[in-house]
């Protein structure tokens, strides 16, 4: 699993039949910034995943990739490589709050 924030939403009209009414949120993955473990740092790439919890721009999420993702509720047979599970609500990092989504 790997933490993420919610940067956005991709639409896509035209796509595969299964996905039809999939939520689609763009994902900024998040690291523990190694110069100040007290935060997070951006990572440098975004991901698409599927969105069956209702998580909102801003938010910070948990998501898996691959065989991960396809094992989720309700994702067996959709073509997914990553998929939300998990909406934080608070990330705790040497004694240190460093997200609380409150």
């Amino acid at each position: 699993m790997f933490l993420a924030k919610v940067i956005g939403h991709v639409v896509a009209t035209k796509k595969d039949d299964k996905m039809k009414g999939r939520k689609l949120l763009l994902l900024r993955p998040q690291l523990v910034d190694p110069n100040d473990p007290k935060k997070f740092r951006d990572g440098s790439n975004t991901v698409v995943a599927v969105d069956n919890l209702g998580a909102g721009k801003g938010e910070m999420v948990l998501f898996v990739q691959g065989s991960s993702a396809r094992a989720t509720e309700g994702m067996k047979a959709l073509p997914v490589d990553c998929a939300v599970v998990g909406i934080v609500d608070n990330v705790d990092v040497l004694g240190h709050q460093v997200y609380d989504g409150k």
